[in-house]
């Protein structure tokens, strides 16, 4: 399935503008595991007929890493150079894979004077859903699914059902961890660890998240978030069970359960 995809710029050229703006985040941009979720998600904007634009060679980094890592005078730069774009684009919606610039979007731009309506893409996805705009094949029957909370989308944002309720269309058994949703533990790489080596301690916090998920014996493990989708990957790896459980977004489930 070849994938349908236009910037603003080109939106802009034929007078037009989309419904919504895919903000494709740095990880989803140039990191090789990420890119396969940018794929899942357009595939299913592309099914459901939706009109999107992407920013391009325009967007840069949404600031996210460097407002945890401190330097709040280069969050600013990226902040105003990419609002500045959005805006002259006239743009109102905006839909990220990214949970990280989800936050950043939604909650930290309006003070520099970016108002937009920010989704998370399974929001996104429940949206078109029930809008009829897409269906759910429920072809996962029997599959053992446990669910990764994002922080930036769980505890950080209240986001809880719509990932979940996304994965029950597909016919999977959703398997809770012990700690999950509000209690959820984070998978190490927020707050710009992703960047640096773990704090010391008794285990790498990813290596615990991770054991915590294939205690459960799942098929699948799950995530949301690309940053996530990495650590609990790396914590497969580790624990050589890449045989018994897969680590999948979200997006990715909904597009295999439809055939994209």
């Amino acid at each position: 399935m070849s994938l349908q995809v236009k910037t603003m710029a080109e939106w802009m050229a034929e007078g037009k503008e989309p419904e919504v703006l895919f903000w494709v985040g740095s990880a989803g941009a140039f990191d090789d595991r990420a890119k396969k979720i940018t794929r899942a998600f357009v595939k299913i904007m592309n099914k459901a007929g939706v009109q999107f634009g992407i920013l391009g060679a325009e967007e840069s980094a949404s600031g996210d890493v460097a407002k945890r890592a401190g330097n709040e005078f280069l969050f600013m730069m990226q902040a105003m150079t990419n609002i500045q774009v959005m805006n002259a684009y006239n743009v109102k919606r905006i839909v990220t894979t990214c949970p990280h610039d989800f936050n950043t979007l939604k909650n930290e731009y309006k003070d520099l004077g970016g108002e937009y309506e920010v989704m998370h893409h399974t929001e996104f996805i429940t949206k078109l859903i029930e809008e009829n705009k897409l269906q759910v094949s429920s072809s996962m029957v029997g599959k053992k699914v446990t669910f990764h909370d994002p922080c930036y989308l769980g505890r950080g944002n209240e986001i809880f059902d719509a990932p979940r309720e996304l994965l029950k269309l597909t016919g999977v058994e959703l398997i809770e961890m012990k700690r999950s949703k509000r209690n959820s533990l984070c998978c190490g790489a927020g707050g710009a660890q992703m960047f640096k080596e773990a704090e010391p301690g008794e285990k790498e916090i990813n290596m615990e998240r991770t054991e915590e998920a294939l205690a459960l014996k799942p098929d699948v493990i799950a995530t949301g978030c690309p940053f996530c989708n990495t650590m609990m990957t790396d914590g497969v790896k580790y624990n050589d069970k890449q045989e018994e459980t897969q680590v999948l977004d979200v997006a990715e489930m909904i597009a295999q359960a439809n055939d994209l």
